[in-house]
C-alpha cells in the first residue's frame, strides 16, 4: 500500500520537516521582494502626489503669463438712482483711465409696419383671404444689409397663414409679424411687421414680387420698386447718447469704441431731470482691475507654499525608528525641482520697472515660505503695503514682471514646470521606471513561487523514499521480533 501522507509509515514529522525547509527558502527571498515591493509602491504614490500638487501650481503660473489677466481695466457706473440702469460697459487692456458723464436719451430700434384700418380698405379679421386665387410670393428685406427672405402663398391662404409662415421661416432675419384685432368694424384686424434692424436707414422692405394686387395691401413696394404701398408708421432709428455733453450715436444699442477701447450697451433711456426734459447722466470710470490682480498673486502664494509643504511632506526623514521616511526622501530629482523654482521666482526682471516679486510685497519667512506680510521687518514697508503701492503706481509692470516672453517669471516657470510634468517629462519618466521595476517584482514572485513548487516536489519524492524505506525496516524488524517469540 503506498503511503499517502509523509511520516506515516515511518513515524517521522517528515511534513513538518519539508514545511520548514520551504521557509528556510522562501521567507528572506520574500520579505526582500515585500520591502522593495513597499519602497516603488510608496515612490510611485510619492511622485503621483508630487507631480498632482506641481500641476496644481502650474495651473496658477499658467493664469499669470497672460497680460489679458494682468492688465484688465475695470468699468465701474455710478447711477443717479439704482431704479434705472440705462448702459453696462466692457473696458480693453489698453483703455486709458477717465471719467465720463453719459446719458442715454434714444434706444435704437427697428422698422414697424401696419396693415391699413377695414374701413380703408384693410382687413376685417384674421381669416380673411389675402390671395384668393393662384400663386404669388412676398419678399422681406433690409436695402441697407443683404438680409432677405422670401414667403410663398398659395391660393386661400389668409391673415394668420401669412403670420404664420412669416414666423417660422428658417430664413427669417429678425422679422415678427403678428395681427392685433382692434375690435371695432372700422379698424378690424390689423397685420403688424416688426422689424429687429436697427440703425437709420434701415426700414423694413416688403416686396409684391408678382404684382398681385390682392398683396398690395400687406407690402410696401411693386416688383419694379416703383411703387408705395405702406409705409413704416415707426421707422428705424438709431441709438442716441451725450458724453461729456458730446452727442454721438450708433445704428445699434452698442457703442463700439465711441471712447477709446471702450464699448457699452445700452437697455433703457436715461432718467428726465425735474424739467422733463434733459436727461441725468451716469457717471462711467475707467480704473485698473486691482482687485483681480491682487487675488491672483496672493493665489500664486499660496499654491506655491501648498508645492512646498508637500515637497516637505515627502522628503521628509523620520525623527526615529518609529516615524517613516517621506516617498521620497534624498530624492535629488525633487531637490532639482525645489531650487529651479526657487532660482526663477527671485530672479530679477529687467523688462519690469518692479524688478522682481519683492517689489510686489512677495518674500520669503522663517518658516521658507512666500508670504505678503503685514507687518515692516526690515525696514523696507510691510508687504501689503509695498503690493498696494505697485498696484497703485506700477500696475502695467505687474504684468510685465511675470510675463515678459524671455525674462518673465510666470512664463519662465510655466516652461520650467512642464519640462516635468508634461506626458513626456521628467516625472512621467520617473514613474514608467518605477512600474518597470514592479512589474520585474511581480516577475521575480512568480519565479520564486514556481521554483519554491518544484523544490517542494523533489524534497517530497526524497522524503517519501525514505519514508517508505523505514517503514518498510520497521515491518521487517516486527516480523523477525514475532518469529523469535
Amino acid at each position: 500500500m503506498s503511503i499517502q501522507s509523509l511520516g506515516v509509515g515511518s513515524g517521522l514529522d517528515l511534513e513538518s520537516l519539508v514545511t520548514q525547509l520551504l521557509e528556510a527558502e522562501s521567507v528572506p527571498k520574500t520579505e526582500a521582494l515585500d520591502a522593495r515591493e513597499e519602497s516603488v509602491e510608496a515612490e510611485i504614490s510619492g511622485l503621483g502626489k508630487l507631480k498632482s500638487t506641481l500641476e496644481d501650481f502650474q495651473d496658477t503660473v499658467d493664469s499669470l503669463r497672460s497680460e489679458a489677466n494682468l492688465k484688465g481695466r475695470e468699468p465701474t457706473i455710478k447711477n443717479p438712482s439704482s431704479d434705472v440702469e440705462p448702459f453696462t460697459a466692457d473696458a480693453s487692456d489698453s483703455a486709458l483711465e477717465g471719467d465720463y458723464n453719459i446719458a442715454v436719451t434714444q434706444l435704437a430700434s427697428g422698422s414697424r409696419i401696419e396693415t391699413a384700418d377695414a374701413v380703408s380698405g384693410g382687413f376685417n379679421n384674421s381669416t380673411d383671404s389675402v390671395l384668393s386665387a393662384g400663386t404669388a410670393s412676398l419678399t422681406f428685406k433690409i436695402d441697407a444689409t443683404s438680409d432677405s427672405f422670401t414667403i410663398n402663398l398659395n391660393a386661400g391662404n389668409t391673415l394668420e397663414d401669412l403670420r404664420n409662415a412669416i414666423n417660422a421661416s428658417n430664413d427669417n432675419f429678425g422679422v415678427t409679424a403678428s395681427i392685433i384685432d382692434t375690435g371695432t368694424a372700422d379698424g378690424g384686424a390689423k397685420l403688424v411687421f416688426t422689424s429687429s434692424t436697427t440703425g437709420i436707414g434701415n426700414d423694413l422692405v416688403i416686396v409684391n414680387d408678382n404684382d398681385v394686387a390682392e398683396l398690395d395691401l400687406v407690402s410696401t413696394t411693386n416688383s419694379t420698386e416703383a411703387a408705395t404701398y405702406l409705409t413704416p408708421v415707426t421707422s428705424a432709428q438709431n441709438a442716441k447718447a451725450t458724453i461729456d455733453g458730446i452727442k454721438v450715436e450708433s445704428d445699434s444699442n452698442e457703442f463700439e469704441n465711441v471712447i477709446e477701447n471702450v464699448s457699452f450697451d445700452v437697455s433703457e433711456l436715461s432718467e428726465l431731470n425735474a424739467d422733463g426734459v434733459t436727461f441725468k447722466t451716469s457717471k462711467l470710470s475707467i480704473g485698473f482691475d486691482k482687485e483681480a490682480v491682487e487675488e491672483t498673486i496672493r493665489e500664486f502664494v499660496t499654491n506655491f507654499n501648498a508645492l512646498q509643504a508637500e515637497i516637505k511632506l515627502l522628503t521628509k526623514y523620520g525623527e526615529s525608528d518609529l516615524e517613516d521616511d517621506g516617498a521620497l526622501a534624498g530624492d535629488s530629482l525633487v531637490r532639482g525641482i525645489q531650487n529651479g523654482i526657487s532660482n526663477i521666482i527671485f530672479s530679477s526682471v529687467n523688462s519690469s520697472a518692479l524688478g522682481g516679486l519683492f517689489q510686489i510685497g512677495i518674500e520669503l519667512n522663517d518658516d521658507n515660505e512666500l508670504e505678503i506680510s503685514s507687518s515692516d521687518r526690515i525696514g523696507l514697508g510691510s508687504g501689503d503695503d509695498r503690493l498696494q503701492d505697485a498696484l497703485d503706481d506700477n500696475f502695467d509692470n505687474i504684468a510685465a514682471l511675470f510675463t515678459d516672453e524671455e525674462n518673465g517669471i510666470a512664463v519662465r516657470l510655466y516652461d520650467y514646470l512642464e519640462e516635468y510634468t508634461s506626458y513626456s517629462g521628467l516625472l512621467k519618466s520617473r514613474e514608467d521606471t518605477a512600474k518597470d521595476q514592479r512589474e520585474q517584482i511581480y516577475d521575480e514572485r512568480l519565479t520564486l513561487e514556481l521554483r519554491l513548487a518544484s523544490t517542494e516536489q523533489i524534497l517530497r519524492a526524497k522524503y517519501l523514499n525514505l519514508d517508505q524505506t523505514v517503514a518498510s525496516l520497521n515491518s521487517t524488524s516486527s516480523a523477525m521480533l514475532a518469529t523469535l517469540g
